[in-house]
């Protein structure tokens, strides 16, 4: 047994390993910028020295959250790509210069191009004449085009536009030599092209990349020094938040603690009820009470949790019936208060999120709990079991009950990742800081560094979840064997 548990432990590495690169990539490829989110940019028009301090600002979030280096260990691309382009900040800016690479293929005249543009721009928010104020803004769309497009009649046009309004106006006369630039250096990307470059493969590799650093951390891996800003995700570190700019570890303790605690108590509540009623409708099968708890286990099942807190609030809540319990929060607890009067308050206001919590897995669990024990009560051990004399009490629950586990030990595989999902919708509705709307929130507004620890969390434990039930599965049926023997 410990050798297959060894030998499983040794397989969680490549897929633990499978599912952190893919979650890496989902991140990396999701749409919205996260440095622009977490600076709050607003992308007006300021003067030069608001351009120059937020672009100082970006770089500086960049290199703080490590966008400024490669995405991975290697990357395949053509001898006409750059092995710099990660270099660039602005991802729309790294998307169109990647696609006048596959148009004409020659880096050196496109980034060229691209410095031009940054160049132009520069003198362009520098000038602040209020004679010509109509005319910077006419610029400044046109320079901020030529960043968004690559097809060839559109550059052309605004390149056009903005050399002839810089030649047309006298006050203008201080950009027309950057203009110009600017004129002869796009015709340089069309007229040098060389597009057969993009056929040519190029291999290229990339020691300190995003996915090592997201991994490992800034410092070395094992030991973490040298590290400055994170110490990576397989020692814990999952990043900053973009909602709040604070650690994601810091928020994972305040949210996980009451997610797993109503966990636990719905798991607790739903095992102990779920498990009797189950092997008394499996030993009575047919009767009325069988039938009596199959009917309410079902109807309860079939009722949606959302609906069933809404009314629960609306009844019990204070509405216009009854108000026995709060319907919101976690409740105020005074400062130095007793551990019972802690108990006491989280408990009051835990009781409704509790029972929507747990009624729904009643039905299924006893259910599951039911068909194991009719498949072992029939068996013939059974039988004997009650022809040596035993009481009926003993057979049940010494004999049969222990080998109708399995199914049930099945679905306690899944209660790990459960533990920290938690309900999205009944967390909203009752106003739970728990983990299922604190991913809510963080799916809303993109902060994905959040959604992809949870992700990273949940994936953890349910590989832990399924070596846990093997190993109760051998605990509780001796004929089943991980080991080679014959």
């Amino acid at each position: 047994m410990l050798k297959y548990i060894v030998k499983r432990i040794l397989i969680f590495i490549p897929t633990l390993i499978a599912i952190s690169l893919l979650t890496f990539m989902i991140s990396v490829y999701a749409p919205g910028d996260p440095v622009s989110l977490m600076l709050n940019e607003s992308g007006g028009d300021g003067q030069l020295a608001d351009k120059l301090s937020g672009e100082k600002a970006y770089q500086d979030m960049r290199r703080k959250l490590g966008l400024n280096l490669p995405v991975f260990y290697f990357a395949l691309g053509s001898s006409a790509s750059s092995d710099t382009l990660y270099r660039i900040p602005k991802r729309f800016h790294r998307e169109t210069l990647d696609n006048l690479v596959s148009l004409y293929g020659n880096w050196e005249q496109i980034i060229n191009y691209y410095h031009t543009i940054q160049d132009l721009e520069l003198d362009v928010f520098a000038t602040t004449k209020d004679t010509v104020a109509q005319d910077v803004i006419y610029l400044k769309e046109r320079l901020n085009n030529l960043y968004l497009n690559y097809k060839p009649d559109e550059v052309e046009r605004y390149v056009s536009e903005i050399y002839t309004r810089v030649t047309s106006k006298p006050e203008l006369a201080h950009l027309e030599a950057k203009a110009t630039t600017l004129k002869n250096s796009y015709n340089a990307v069309v007229n040098e092209a060389t597009p057969y470059k993009n056929y040519i493969p190029a291999f290229r590799i990339y020691p300190k990349n995003q996915y090592h650093r997201w991994l490992f951390g800034d410092g070395h891996w094992l030991t973490g020094k040298g590290a400055e800003n994170t110490k990576g995700v397989i020692r814990g570190d999952f990043g900053i938040s973009y909602q709040d700019k604070r650690p994601i570890n810091t928020v994972l303790g305040e949210r996980i603690k009451w997610t797993m605690l109503i966990s636990l108590i719905s798991i607790f509540l739903t095992y102990i009820i779920a498990v009797p009623i189950g092997v008394y409708s499996a030993v009575n099968k047919g009767s009325f009470i069988d039938n009596s708890f199959t009917t309410g286990l079902f109807i309860l099942y079939s009722l949606p949790s959302f609906w069933v807190a809404t009314l629960l609030i609306f009844f019990f809540g204070g509405g216009d019936y009854f108000s026995w319990f709060p319907t919101y929060g976690l409740g105020n607890v005074p400062e130095g208060a007793s551990f019972w009067e802690v108990i006491r308050v989280r408990g009051y206001h835990l009781i409704l999120p509790v029972f929507c919590w747990t009624y729904g897995s009643f039905a299924f669990l006893s259910r599951q709990m039911r068909g194991g024990m009719l498949s072992v009560v029939g068996q013939d051990y059974i039988r004997t079991a009650y022809a040596k004399g035993l009481e009926k009490r003993t057979v049940i629950w010494k004999h049969a009950f222990r080998n109708s586990l399995l199914p049930v030990i099945t679905l306690f595989a899944n209660v790990f990742p459960l533990m920290i999902g938690g309900s999205v919708v009944l967390e909203v509705i009752f106003t739970i800081p728990g983990m299922g709307k604190w991913g809510y929130d963080a799916i809303i507004a993109r902060d994905y560094p959040v959604v992809f620890a949870v992700m990273m969390l949940s994936a953890t434990l349910t590989i832990v979840g399924y070596l846990v039930a093997d190993i109760l599965y051998a605990a509780i049926d001796p004929r089943i064997s991980f080991s080679n023997k014959k």
